[in-house]
């Protein structure tokens, strides 16, 4: 791919640098500063590229709290964008006849089950790649919280699928878990005879010029690895040693930058090719770009899931993306494959709720590349003020407390005040016991469960909330109805 000279928000505009069409990319870039504003977001690295042409870079905000900016080749960690290229590592491995798309995952992986045996058996490589394995989120949650770097942490992560009670069948609905790339990783060694990283080095990465992306976090430091954030109740609090969990490489482990991610964007424009390199054939890669598994959330219709990329529409224009999700780095990418365009947008700072947020940017980012003008939800646009509404529940619960207090002290100054007749004890004392444990326990019941080490690196501030509220919920409820009802049984 030719890249074509650029202006670059660490450079300026150079000697020869292309002039964009007028109001393009300024239109661009004015709406991604302008979100980065509104969100906080610490830095945002974006890439727009054309046919084999990188046509615009620039950085926004900082990647580190010493002012720097980030750069086309700053390394940032493109988390759920790995799935589209471990996706292109299986149909690479289908062409040279190495592994069938139908054929049973246990045809590679003759140890993998789930509870149901029967289920087992006909879990196929592309049920894998759809996401229609049946497989739920929480599976492929669980391991994104594990950092045991050992050789074979993906592996023991699979195995551990084998207790696993699926509740639908393979390829009878869309549900998206980080466990099926998982399995995708570990059935490219097995069919390729190498290591996952290896492989895709050799017949992805270094084919297309990707020199600095990478699988190691160290090799990444040493380029300038932009500096993570977790969001807190709304606010980008750095966290910059968090380390990538090594079992769940192929479902989000990868390490790029704008640059490189544009160089692979490309070669999915030009049907496969990049340069004098051909990845995989025209055939292939529309496979790879076919929708077939529906997505709907809350009644609506969201696309459809491909292998590793999501299938819709900007107005009457195809629109194939992906977004990325880390507890610090977000990411998106979108292809118009009809225009021959494609875009990536890098964030350091993420949060399991920003994730959509982000998204949005990024088709926002998509609509006006299109020659649309950008639409979002205000449910969507309403997340960030809901991270912060969290702060409001130990809040109200205070409130609750000095409203109690100050009751009681009523009633004990002015016994006539006390209430009476039937009821009173429901009212007063049983409902709000009942209430303040409902709450407890529904607060208490993700902290403690499978997901406690997701939700702590996901969503540090409800993972806090939800103990703090939680455990005070319990407690002051029982408290509560100690004195409510040794207030109301006083002659």
């Amino acid at each position: 791919m030719t890249t074509i000279p650029v202006r670059d928000a660490t450079t300026g505009a150079g000697p020869g640098a292309l002039e964009p069409p007028a109001g393009s990319y300024e239109a661009i870039d004015a709406y991604v500063e302008r979100e980065r504003r509104r969100l906080r977001m610490p830095g945002v690295a974006l890439a727009i590229v054309e046919g084999d042409q990188i046509v615009h870079q620039r950085g926004f905000g900082r990647v580190r709290s010493d002012g720097e900016t980030p750069g086309p080749q700053t390394p940032f960690p493109i988390a759920s964008l790995t799935k589209s290229i471990t996706a292109l590592a299986v149909m690479q491995l289908v062409e040279d006849g190495k592994i069938e798309l139908d054929a049973p995952v246990q045809r590679y992986l003759p140890w993998f089950r789930v509870a149901d045996p029967g289920l087992s058996a006909r879990i196929t490589v592309r049920h894998l790649l759809n996401q229609t394995s049946g497989l739920p989120t929480s599976a492929g949650e669980i391991p994104l919280a594990d950092f045991d770097a050992r050789p074979g942490a993906a592996e023991r992560h699979a195995r551990a699928l084998s207790t696993l009670a699926l509740d639908r069948p393979a390829g009878s609905a869309y549900e998206y878990s980080n466990a099926n790339y998982i399995l995708l990783g570990l059935i490219v060694e097995a069919a390729s005879g190498e290591a996952y990283a290896d492989y895709i080095r050799r017949t992805i990465l270094t084919p297309l010029g990707m020199s600095q992306t990478t699988t190691l976090q160290a090799t990444a430091r040493q380029n300038g690895l932009a500096v993570g954030h977790r969001y807190w109740f709304g606010v980008p609090v750095a966290a910059p040693d968090l380390p990538l969990p090594a079992g769940a490489l192929a479902g989000g482990g990868l390490i790029s930058s704008a640059a490189e991610m544009a160089r692979y964007l490309s070669a999915h424009l030009n049907g496969g090719r990049y340069g004098d390199e051909r990845l995989l054939s025209s055939a292939g890669m529309e496979e790879l770009h076919r929708g077939v598994a529906d997505i709907k959330a809350y009644g609506l219709s969201l696309g459809q899931y491909a292998m590793g990329w999501v299938v819709d529409q900007i107005g009457q224009t195809k629109l194939l993306w992906h977004g990325g999700t880390l507890p610090d780095f977000g990411a998106y990418m979108a292809l118009l494959p009809e225009q021959k365009k494609g875009v990536v947008l890098l964030f350091n700072g993420c949060h399991h709720w920003m994730n959509p947020v982000l998204a949005d940017v990024g088709l926002g980012v998509t609509s006006l590349l299109a020659g649309e003008r950008p639409t979002s939800l205000r449910s969507i646009r309403l997340i960030p003020w809901l991270l912060r509404a969290q702060l409001l529940l130990p809040l109200l619960q205070i409130a609750g407390v000095v409203a109690t207090l100050l009751r009681l002290r009523r009633w004990r100054l002015r016994p006539e005040s006390r209430p009476g007749g039937g009821g009173v004890w429901r009212r007063h004392l049983v409902l709000p016991l009942v209430l303040n444990l409902q709450l407890g326990l529904a607060l208490l019941q993700p902290r403690l469960g499978k997901r406690r080490g997701y939700l702590r690196l996901y969503m540090p501030d409800f993972s806090l909330i939800a103990a703090v509220s939680g455990s005070f919920a319990l407690l002051w409820g029982l408290l509560r109805s100690g004195l409510v009802g040794r207030a109301l049984r006083k002659p």
